[in-house]
């Protein structure tokens, strides 16, 4: 699959520009004040060029790594002009990020072995969890795959009612057993039917409870040890949604769940509306775990693939 693939066309490319749009023109124009006057990067470039990305939620970490890595470039090179600057923070965010495999847009594909493909999807409520699973069930049906809802948050009325709502919308079907039931008892009612329907990827939703870590972890568990009666590897993918619009408190929600259970990829929501697009980077670098989605507005098309190198395009480009 080529690099720019995922692209299938003008208006996702657009989607994209805009959504990320707040971010940019805090990054873009605070970089360009930055370096006016200046004919080379030196270390009060340097300096400016650390607020700027702490101040868009890159996060002190991944700010200094970024940072080293760009001195390393100036001292290697030995004369770096101000208008090479961004081409060099481009090019070290990407490596960046494939280092931590976010990012690599493979489109909506899934393994051919692996059938049903089950994916968890944990985070706490308000993060635009629910919305991201019905968004993730469209954007597979597009793809032509055939999509099974499990509603195992069953600790609010209101998550299993919106579920359902999605799975409405976009007309895939749904196990629910309303609120109360046991979340393991619907996670397991959910796989055992994709098996016999011939399902090729099940979206499972989970309570998004964090006020006590142990429970949720037990929770979680439990889910999975019930799946993997059915399905010994399941589930395949645990996804981890996150807000991106609340910054650094994103990045103490993906600390608590990656304790609470095995997360190994996240999704960022509305990126759209803030100016801290930069937990992205932050994120993939601090915890090494795959940003795959990111949401970059309402309609469903709007989830999208992750692709890093055009991520760090946009959101660099004048």
């Amino acid at each position: 699959m080529g690099l720019f693939s995922f692209f299938s066309s003008k208006e996702q490319k657009e989607d994209l520009d805009k959504g990320l749009e707040k971010t940019k023109q805090s990054v873009f124009s605070k970089l360009s004040k930055a370096v006016i006057g200046k004919s080379k990067v030196d270390e009060d470039v340097l300096d400016e060029l650390e607020e700027i990305l702490v101040t868009s939620d890159v996060g002190v970490e991944t700010t200094l790594k970024i940072i080293d890595r760009i001195e390393a470039r100036v001292a290697r090179d030995k004369y770096l002009g101000v208008d090479e600057l961004n081409q060099l923070l481009k090019e070290e965010i990407v490596a960046l990020l494939q280092e931590n495999n976010s990012g690599d847009g493979a489109d909506f594909e899934l393994p051919a072995e692996k059938k049903p493909y089950v994916i968890m999807v944990v985070g706490v409520n308000g993060v635009g969890k629910t919305t991201t699973i019905g968004k993730l069930a469209y954007n597979f049906k597009r793809a032509g795959k055939k999509v099974m809802l499990g509603a195992s948050d069953t600790f609010r009325a209101a998550a299993v009612s919106q579920l359902e709502i999605w799975s409405k919308r976009v007309d895939v079907p749904i196990i629910s057993q309303g609120m109360g039931a046991d979340p393991a008892s619907v996670a397991y009612d959910t796989v055992k039917s994709a098996m016999a329907q011939d399902t090729d990827v099940v979206l499972i939703d989970t309570a998004g409870r964090l006020h006590n870590k142990v429970n949720l972890m037990n929770e979680l568990s439990k889910i999975k040890r019930v799946m993997q009666k059915l399905i010994p590897d399941a589930p395949h993918e645990i996804l981890l949604v996150l807000d991106a619009s609340t910054g650094q408190n994103a990045i103490e929600q993906a600390r608590q769940f990656i304790a609470a259970t095995e997360v190994n990829a996240i999704a960022l929501t509305k990126l759209d509306g803030t100016a801290k697009g930069g937990v992205v980077i932050g994120i993939s670098d601090t915890f090494k775990i795959p940003v795959k989605y990111i949401g970059v507005g309402e309609k469903m098309e709007d989830l999208q693939v992750f692709n890093r190198k055009e991520f760090v395009e946009t959101l660099f480009s004048s």
